[in-house]
């Protein structure tokens, strides 16, 4: 990591990682991004990093063997049965906080940078046209009392369908939290912004993948489904690859975000 100056750090959180595209262009792309954009540290939405869909062993070992210190995910975290013991024994990923009680894994973790800065990390997937899981409105104050007993520096991941949810959240955590932003829907918004409490706040991060797709997956199978209505098996595109997210600046002492920039960087072919 290239650190930024002692008063602040700088850190990378990456867009949903689709597919085995997804995973390549963090391997090709982020080491640019780190000196370009001075990083301390980097977290990375994992979730449909295997094929598309879910998380398995090998695909995690790929984004942690990279400069990358954590990983998030959501609803889809579960599609491969191996990943129950990865959760159970790997600190380094989450899964939602609002599962229930004895769900394997753990909803928040903290993260460290090179210099030794602490940075938590909290994990909360939305409810509305999403699983019926507990509030995350409800649950994510314990964890975030937790972690500030031993950082400032506080990040969300609220994975999450609707718009609403995430907007709602970031104004919810506004001024408790350092930075708090969407995941899921796979598409960059533009709505990067600081908000008067001092949290950063950007509703999607996108998706980091093939954008010849929709939404990551080929595009045909998907049309299919659509104007038929019938069943079509999908699978990964391949295409005009991209990794796509937001750099948080953060003051160490304070927690708050002083600055919020969207990443779209094109992976050449």
């Amino acid at each position: 990591m290239s650190p930024s100056d002692e008063s602040t750090i700088r850190v990378l959180c990456i867009g949903d990682v689709f597919g085995k595209a997804g995973r390549t262009a963090v391997n090709r792309l982020l080491p640019r991004l780190i000196e370009r954009h001075q990083l301390d540290l980097v977290i990375a939405n994992a979730e449909n990093a295997a094929g598309g869909v879910g998380l398995t062993i090998d695909t995690a070992n790929d984004l942690l063997d990279e400069p990358v210190a954590l990983l998030t995910s959501g609803n889809h975290i579960w599609r491969h049965r191996e990943v129950i013991g990865l959760l159970e024994r790997e600190e380094r990923i989450l899964r939602p906080l609002n599962y229930p009680p004895g769900t394997p894994g753990r909803g928040f973790a903290l993260c460290e940078t090179p210099a030794g800065i602490k940075v938590g990390v909290i994990n909360v997937l939305g409810r509305v046209f999403m699983d019926p899981v507990a509030s995350p409105f409800e649950t994510i104050g314990p964890a975030i009392d937790e972690l500030r007993k031993q950082t400032p520096i506080i990040l969300v991941d609220v994975h999450a369908e609707a718009t609403s949810e995430k907007r709602a959240m970031g104004w919810y955590l506004d001024g408790r939290v350092s930075a708090v932003f969407g995941t899921h829907t796979h598409i960059l918004t533009d709505d990067d912004e600081v908000l008067p409490g001092g949290t950063g706040y950007i509703t999607d991060l996108g998706m980091t993948g093939p954008y010849d797709s929709i939404i990551g997956m080929k595009k045909e199978p998907v049309l299919q489904r659509f104007l038929t209505m019938r069943p079509a098996s999908f699978s990964a595109a391949k295409k005009d690859v991209r990794l796509c997210g937001a750099v948080f600046t953060i003051d160490v002492e304070t927690g708050k975000a002083l600055n919020v920039e969207r990443v779209r960087e094109r992976m050449e072919d």
